[in-house]
């Protein structure tokens, strides 16, 4: 049930991107994982399509090897080896034109909401680059073998948006990746909140998460800061988390994809994306009583866990649809203008910094 929700999820979102493939077009493409050794590729063209593999996502067409030519029918499985994550170029037979794609949700032995921003639309017609920007969810039970492929995805920083106290209980197992976080206590980011972990009703908790998302402009500055001093320095594939990888994680997102030039609409389909990706059941360990009487916010995730607010993901939208991600956006269209003017003033970002950014991470 779970795989056909983010196969829903993952055919819906770019069939709102594009309209009907025309000759020498490739629209919609999707990249599904149907079995742990079995990838299915999915695309609409009018004219038959090459479709070709690498094992870099920056590999050219040249160093790429030919998987089916000429193929018709707009769908393809391809045997890949478990744990590895292969990159797939698209070329129309007519025109010569190609479009890259690969799995945009990597699911381990136990990650969750673990995502790829690439293949985006954005600023000038290009797309984001597939295997630069990752988020996910927390990393305190990933198994060797995910720590193994997260590792051979070539992942330089990750930046930890966690607070103080879930950073404690649960620790990421990436270790040997550069670290990067700022302190501070989750309790003052949820002051005045009136969050109750007992009632996970979203209806009833709307203006909690509102209050949460007009503040996270202002709380997560510091973070901003450093996940685009780490996307300038251009060292490497990104990664950046909380501990589901939605709100806190879905800003951030939300955030570099606009420097991009990433239509909302589209920001918007991404955040919601993580309900259907989340595993709760793997973001944070069991916790002992110890561990609960540590601090308050211990003890909230686990009431959280025995309660069963843990077992499933909740959807991030008002009952009307309205996104909580909209919240956001409003607070810093109301302080600020617009988002260039909120990453310009607060975050420091110049119209140089914003034309690297395009040119590093767009194709």
């Amino acid at each position: 049930m779970r795989k056909m929700m983010i196969r829903a999820a993952l055919v819906a979102l770019p069939l709102t991107m594009s309209v009907a493939a025309f000759a020498g077009t490739i629209a919609d493409p999707v990249v599904e994982r149907v079995a742990s050794d079995k990838l299915a590729i999915r695309w609409s063209d009018a004219d038959p399509v090459d479709l070709l593999q690498a094992d870099r996502p920056d590999a050219p067409i040249a160093n790429a090897t030919l998987v089916a030519a000429g193929d018709k029918d707009g769908v393809r499985e391809v045997q890949v080896a478990p744990g590895t994550r292969p990159y797939f170029l698209l070329r129309d037979s007519k025109s010569g034109a190609v479009t890259r794609v690969a799995e945009r949700v990597l699911v381990m032995e136990q990650s969750s909401n673990f995502r790829d921003l690439g293949g985006y639309p954005a600023a000038g017609g290009k797309h984001v680059r597939w295997g630069r920007i990752y988020r996910s969810g927390g990393q305190a039970m990933l198994t060797p073998a995910d720590v193994a492929q997260v590792k051979a995805l070539g992942v330089a920083n990750l930046v930890d948006l966690r607070s103080d106290e879930e950073r404690l209980f649960a620790p990421t197992k990436l270790d040997g990746i550069a670290y990067n976080a700022v302190g501070y206590s989750m309790a003052a980011m949820m002051q005045g909140m009136k969050f109750d972990p007992k009632n996970m009703d979203m209806a009833k908790q709307a203006e909690a998460y509102a209050g949460t998302y007009r503040g996270m402009a202002t709380q997560l500055k510091p973070q901003l800061r450093i996940v685009f001093a780490r996307l300038l320095s251009k060292d490497g594939p990104l990664l950046y988390n909380c501990s589901a990888g939605q709100d806190r994680t879905g800003f951030v997102s939300a955030m570099i994809l606009s420097a991009l030039g990433v239509p909302r609409d589209v920001i918007y389909r991404d955040y919601v994306l993580s309900t259907p990706s989340r595993r709760p059941q793997y973001e944070v360990p069991p916790m002992s009583d110890a561990v609960a009487q540590s601090s308050p916010i211990a003890g909230m995730f686990a009431q959280m866990q025995k309660g069963g607010a843990m077992a499933k993901a909740n959807p991030l939208v008002l009952p009307d649809g309205t996104p909580f991600l909209t919240y956001a956006f409003a607070e810093i269209d109301q302080k600020w203008g617009s988002v260039d003017a909120y990453l310009a003033q607060e975050i420091g970002l110049t119209p140089v910094d914003i034309a690297a950014l395009r040119t590093a991470y767009l194709e």
